[in-house]
This record gives structure tokens, C-alpha cells and sequence, in this order.
């Protein structure tokens, strides 16, 4: 499997979940990888475990995102792919969203994707790339909740963020598109649990229990069931396809 063979990628919080998935699955099909994450520690040991590269990046610090381009290029030499990986979760009713928490998962999911995107965009139209750009939106993305406000808003942007660059940059030869998943298990989600606990008197894991038997699949996804799609994306076969966002959930939307 070699569909991204001398590629190389920058896939900003990978260093667990969903983002350590797409390194695993590109460093498989041939690709190098960069994984920016602004926690070091653990982006340099999953680096270790799989063969990539770690870089400290702070996704909402434009000095941050720099560096870690730079990174990126003086060892790879340039950047074909990123994947916008990095997120926040969270939860609340609307009385009591804190005005913090709102700044800090907008600053991240939205700034974070569009100012990462701005500045490998710029990378890639300087050096003649005809790259792949992919962003990560959600389920969240397609409707409101009641708890999660928030969430929703930022994964909406990114769903319409992804339709205005993907027009904007398809004329240098770049794609940009992204990925839905729906109710992925693992840590995050269990992180997630919680809250819905919180907020909805539920026991631990009863959430996740409920959302995951509603899948149409009959589970929740998995990491691994995102890569395909990351993979196609960013290959050759999907030259033709601008500014979509495509659900990876399992039949939980559709669109």
C-alpha cells in the first residue's frame, strides 16, 4: 500500500486518537510524517512508536504555526498534505457558557484550522504544489445540540470554511475538503461522557452507551474507520473533488 508514497504530511494534533490514527495509516501507505501537537511529550513518543516526526505546535499561536512549518520542510524538504486535526470538545447549556471557554474551543477548532490552512497554503502555492488540504469537521457540524452550543458553531464554521477555501484555492492547484466522522469511541469520547453526566444526571458511560447503540452501523466508529477516507483524500484519486465534507459515521447523516 503505497497510495502516498513521496508525499509528506502535516497532521496537527496527532499525537492520540483520530490524528495518531492518520499518521499510522499515511506513514503506512508511503507518506512522511510531521505530527504537530502541542503536547511534546506525548507527540514525541508516539513519533518514536510509529516512525514520524513530533513538533511542539500550538495551533492557535500564528509564531507556533510557522515554526512548525518550518520544521516540517527542513526535514521533508515540503509539505503536500495536512490534515487539521487539532480540536476542543465542549459542553453546557446555553445559561452557562462561559465566555473563556467559548474563546478558548473557537481559538483552536476555527483559528487553528483556518490560520494552520492560511499558512500551508502559502507553503504550497510558493513551491508550485498541487496539494491536498483536509480539514476535520463533525456531526456536531450539520445541526445544533442542546448542550453543545459551542461545539457545534465551531464544527459548522469548519464545514463552511472548507466550501470557501476549497473555491478559493482549487485555482493553484490545491484541494481542500473535509471529513465528518459521528461518535468516535475512545478517550475523547469518554471525556465527552462525562460531560453529558454532568449536565444530564447520567451515570458514567450511560451516554455512551445510548449514542452508540442509535449508530445505524450498530457501533460507534473507531479511528480507524476515518482513514480510509484521509487516505483518499489526500491522493491522487481525489484531484477532482473540491470543498466537500464527507460523513464517515457510520449512516448516523446523510447528505
Amino acid at each position: 500500500m503505497t497510495r502516498l508514497a513521496g508525499k509528506s504530511a502535516l497532521i496537527t494534533g496527532a499525537a492520540r486518537g483520530i490524528g495518531r490514527a492518520f499518521a499510522e495509516r499515511y506513514i503506512a501507505e508511503g507518506a512522511q510524517v510531521a505530527i504537530g501537537d502541542i503536547d511534546f511529550v506525548g507527540a514525541t513518543e508516539t513519533a518514536e512508536e510509529i516512525g514520524a516526526l513530533a513538533i511542539q505546535m500550538d495551533v492557535t499561536n500564528r509564531d507556533s504555526i510557522e515554526n512548525a512549518l518550518s520544521e516540517t520542510t527542513a526535514t521533508f524538504g515540503q509539505i503536500d498534505v495536512l490534515i487539521n486535526n487539532a480540536a476542543l470538545f465542549t459542553a453546557a447549556p446555553i445559561l452557562d457558557i462561559k465566555e473563556a471557554d467559548y474563546s478558548r474551543t473557537f481559538d483552536v477548532n476555527i483559528k487553528g484550522t483556518l490560520f494552520t490552512l492560511q499558512a500551508v497554503a502559502r507553503h504550497m502555492i510558493d513551491r508550485g504544489i498541487k496539494g491536498k488540504i483536509i480539514n476535520m469537521a463533525s456531526q456536531a457540524g450539520r445541526r445544533g445540540e442542546p448542550l453543545v452550543a459551542v461545539y457545534c458553531a465551531t464544527k459548522a464554521a469548519v464545514i463552511s470554511l472548507t466550501q470557501s477555501a476549497g473555491l478559493n484555492l482549487i485555482k493553484h492547484g490545491i484541494n481542500v475538503n473535509a471529513i465528518s466522522p459521528g461518535v468516535v469511541d475512545g478517550a475523547h469520547w469518554d471525556g465527552v461522557d462525562a460531560l453529558f453526566a454532568k449536565f444530564e444526571g447520567k451515570k458514567i458511560g450511560q451516554k455512551k452507551a445510548e449514542v452508540g447503540a442509535t449508530v445505524p452501523y450498530g457501533r460507534m466508529g473507531t479511528p480507524d474507520d476515518l482513514t480510509g477516507m484521509a487516505v483518499f483524500l489526500a491522493s491522487d484519486e481525489a484531484d477532482y473533488i473540491v470543498a466537500q465534507t464527507y460523513n464517515v459515521d457510520g449512516g448516523q447523516w446523510m447528505s
